[in-house]
């Protein structure tokens, strides 16, 4: 299917995100539309990216060959449930809110072709990783339309098992705010050893980036990176003795744990 038509249920910053990515790829706007109960979003919507909206989501999956769900998790049962009398067979249903499994919206929505998805917060800039995971009524050329539409804004993996959701939640979905937390403890640590906070916040976000850049495109892992820059007696050895000795490691694994557990929560909750 060379030009499908994508119907976005939700028109908030992933939406826009995706919306923004598929016409930088080559999507036309009258390919795309977006249901939206609120006035503003809607215009929004219409005034950047010159697609169709309404606030009457049944009229906006009229003709969709993708519908991309979209909307919070809390209002998912509800939205998904007036929905449900206005899909066609044959469309493909793409999610992309946490918490919220594939059976729950299969109970919501019928008997439907579903590819779930857990996109992250840098996808805002196209430097997203998305996992993704399809029901066995999605066809082959519906995972490749998913995949087409999460690649829009940044890279995409494929999951056998939907569980493992819950650890693309712990590490990339939720990622970024852990790295978000290190640049702040850098930057304060910076400015109270004597730097303008204004330097100390660039100096972390940027080294970040570089850090980042540089493991992406690195022939070895990040282990080895790390080592490299470690001399033997040397002022980053000092730092990492300090992270190793307060046990960081322990620490990282604990609060990933966490937040695949809360992952698996959520879904029993919003579930139901």
């Amino acid at each position: 299917m060379s030009t499908p038509n994508i119907a976005f249920i939700g028109g908030g910053n992933m939406a826009s995100s995706l919306i923004g990515g598929l016409l930088a790829e080559g999507f036309s706007a009258a390919q795309i539309s977006a249901g939206d109960p609120g006035q503003a979003t809607r215009e929004r919507l219409e005034q950047a990216f010159a697609i169709t909206t309404s606030a009457n989501n049944a009229e906006i999956v009229a003709n969709a060959d993708v519908v991309v769900l979209a909307v919070k998790p809390q209002i998912m049962k509800s939205v998904c449930q007036a929905l449900a009398p206005s899909l066609k067979p044959g469309q493909l249903i793409v999610s992309v809110a946490a918490g919220i499994n594939c059976a729950s919206l299969e109970r919501w929505l019928g008997d439907v072709a579903l590819v779930r998805c857990m996109p992250n917060t840098p996808s805002l800039r196209r430097q997203g990783v998305s996992g993704l995971y399809a029901t066995a009524r999605a066809s082959a050329e519906q995972k490749t339309l998913a995949e087409r539409l999460l690649s829009a804004v940044g890279i995409t993996l494929w999951l056998e098992q939907e569980a493992l959701i819950d650890a693309v939640i712990a590490v990339s979905g939720s990622g970024p705010a852990y790295f978000f937390l290190l640049m702040e403890a850098m930057t304060n640590s910076g400015e109270k050893l004597g730097l303008p906070r204004a330097d100390a916040e660039k100096l972390a976000l940027y080294t970040a980036l570089g850090a980042a850049d540089m493991a992406v495109h690195a022939e070895v892992d990040a282990a080895e990176l790390r080592r490299r820059v470690t001399s033997p007696g040397g002022t980053t050895e000092q730092a990492i003795l300090t992270f190793e000795q307060g046990g960081l490691r322990d620490l990282v694994e604990q609060a990933m744990n966490n937040c695949a557990a809360r992952a698996a929560s959520m879904a029993s909750e919003l579930g139901e």
